[in-house]
């Protein structure tokens, strides 16, 4: 019979048992990350899809016990995009007990914060968490401290800020970094003893992670910043994209370049104009200084060990991005494939054997003209074997899209998106340059024709009535034979390889970062569901750096030629005759899909980066 002291002593034990349990838990989770990026409230572009994609895997949330991101606070930002509001002053929201201190670094900074809490979800991978957000509105800050702390970049740095005042973006992320320094150190606390992980996501979180280091060095091993280390996030190397987008030679007359200034001892210095110029530059000239850095991208690395001669040595960790894999059966896929083929036969009056498809935002450094070259070959070798095709491009420079009232007009008017009329709301920009080139080919073709869709989204609600009312974006990327992405700068690319899944074949250049994933994901072997485009490769040896540095438009376009006749042939060899080379198709991509999905990349790479930061 239990007594009333030992049923106490029972209780109390196991109460004790269920603190003890929770805490090793809790004990796995021994750090804290901070993310500094634009990206801090919403997603807007590759950054946003690399948090959500880290954010929710099990390993990132079994190894991270708290996260943080961090960014500005811009003008007219919608604050619905935080799940939970917990200090706004200045809406009278002070629902924290940390609202004394963040109103006193307002106070001294002469800013305005924003804290709050935002979830991330993956449905599929039944993953949530929650993260703390802080958000800084800099446009009035302490003009006094801010020159003082840009004294201290040029004091411990030599980044002469007053270079690059004109360019907000700088000026933006300089000005964030003392007071978000100071809102973290009260919410994470001084005194604390785990791990704080600052990531700066490119240029973006430099100048905090340079405060962090400033920090370190002033206070001799003592207080918060001693446990804080700085991760410098390679999304791409911004020096690198001016100079390969700028020049007519692009991606053939730059890594030609680099491989000659390797061999030599070169830097990007010695080679083209002083960088300098550009404010990007002079903060990621500093990266070498943080504790680690990640990488996108093979070429990443060989670009960032190109910057300048710190890098040459620094360890660097290869971070790539992950995509995501989806199990579909090829009934899916084939009633995906329909619809793509009924919306064409809508626009075009026949139903094309094969669908093709480049989703990309309208930039020069995704070689748009490269689909054209490779189709035109294309076209005589499908007609010759009495098969059609139709390749859709959707991409527009209006991020917002067109209004439903506009698409349904120019649908009615002239039958977009199969014509075209130059200005709002159609053409605009670089769409005006592209679909020249289209209607250029279209002319001409015989067995295969462009569609270009300059709108955002895929639906019959967002692309007008002549789309078959049953389509959904899934669709574009489940449907389709093969994916375009053949860029002349590309970190990573995961737009390129997001249909690998769905069995489509995906035609990359070599300059893309994916290209390393895929080959350690395959073991290196060749596989039908990729097709590389190697257009750096250069027909007759340069004899010297300076050969290199002169190819220009007329080399580079009989490389495309040359180069894009081989992946026309390429591709043809590849494409599935009857279902089940879909299926075989199916079954390849999604295994080399799983081999690179978000947990390989956070279990694999993140996570034993962030180790070596310690």
């Amino acid at each position: 019979m239990i007594t009333e002291p030992s049923l106490l002593f029972f209780i109390l034990l196991r109460l004790y048992l269920q603190a003890y349990i929770k805490n090793a838990k809790r004990g796995k989770n021994l750090s804290i990350v901070v993310h500094v990026t634009h990206e801090a409230i919403q997603k807007m572009g590759g950054i946003g899809a690399v948090l959500e994609g880290l954010l929710t895997t099990r390993s990132y949330n079994e190894a991270i016990e708290r996260t943080f991101l961090v960014g500005p606070l811009f003008s007219g930002a919608d604050l619905e995009g935080l799940d939970t509001l917990l200090y706004h002053a200045s809406s009278g929201i002070t629902d924290t007990p940390h609202a004394k201190a963040l109103s006193e670094i307002e106070q001294t900074y002469h800013v305005e914060l924003v804290y709050g809490q935002r979830q991330f979800e993956d449905k599929n991978q039944k993953v949530t968490i929650l993260t703390d957000v802080v958000l800084v509105n800099v446009s009035s800050s302490n003009e006094a401290l801010t020159g003082q702390f840009k004294w201290q970049l040029y004091e411990h740095f030599q980044i002469e800020s007053s270079r690059y005042e004109s360019e907000w973006e700088f000026e933006e992320y300089v000005r964030l970094a003392e007071p978000a320094y100071a809102a973290l150190q009260a919410m994470i606390g001084k005194e604390t003893t785990t791990p704080v992980f600052i990531i700066s996501h490119e240029f973006m979180g430099m100048p905090l992670a340079l405060k962090v280091l400033i920090e370190r060095k002033n206070n001799g091993g003592v207080g918060g910043a001693q446990n804080m280390r700085t991760v410098f996030y390679a999304h791409e190397v911004a020096t690198v994209r001016p100079i390969v987008e700028g020049h007519p030679g692009h991606d053939v007359r730059f890594y030609n370049a680099l491989d000659q200034a390797k061999a030599q001892g070169q830097s990007i210095r010695d080679v083209f104009d002083d960088p300098f110029w550009y404010f990007k530059h002079a903060l990621i000239d500093k990266a070498h200084l943080c504790d680690t850095i990640f990488a996108v991208g093979d070429l990443v690395v060989d670009e960032l060990r190109f910057l300048a001669k710190p890098f040459e040595d620094f360890p660097i960790n290869l971070v790539y991005n992950g995509i995501p894999a989806f199990e579909v059966s090829l009934q899916e896929k084939l009633t995906s494939k329909a619809l793509l083929q009924k919306y064409a036969k809508t626009l075009l009056d026949y139903r094309p054997d094969y669908v093709f498809t480049h989703v990309t935002r309208l930039v020069k450094s995704k070689g748009l003209w490269r689909d054209l070259q490779v189709l035109m070959h294309l076209d005589a070798l499908l007609a010759s074997n009495d098969k059609t095709a139709v390749l859709f491009i959707l991409s527009t420079e209006i991020a917002t899209g067109r209004t439903n009232k506009s698409i349904l007009e120019m649908e009615e008017a002239y039958g977009w998106p199969m014509y075209h009329k130059i200005g709002y709301p159609d053409l605009v920009g670089a769409e005006i340059e592209l679909n020249n080139g289209v209607s250029a080919f279209n002319l001409q073709s015989k067995a295969i024709k462009v569609i270009f869709v300059n709108q955002f989204g895929w639906s019959q609600a967002t692309c007008g009535k002549r789309m078959p009312v049953e389509m959904e974006f899934m669709d574009i990327r489940k449907g389709s034979d093969a994916e375009f992405g053949q860029s002349i700068y590309e970190p990573f690319g995961i737009a390129q390889v997001e249909p690998l899944s769905f069995g489509a074949i995906c035609v990359v250049s070599n300059v893309c970062g994916c290209c390393g994933f895929i080959q350690r994901a395959t073991d290196n072997r060749e596989v039908p569901n990729v097709v590389v485009a190697d257009y750096t490769q250069l027909q007759i040896p340069p004899k010297s750096l300076d050969d290199v540095l002169h190819i220009g438009l007329a080399e580079r376009n009989a490389i495309e030629m040359e180069n894009s006749r081989d992946i026309a042939a390429k591709l043809l060899g590849r494409l599935p005759r009857k279902p089940r080379d879909v299926e075989d198709m199916l079954r390849e991509g999604y295994d080399i899909a799983s081999r690179m999905s978000w947990e390989v990349v956070v279990k694999d790479y993140f996570l034993p980066g962030l180790k070596q930061a310690l």
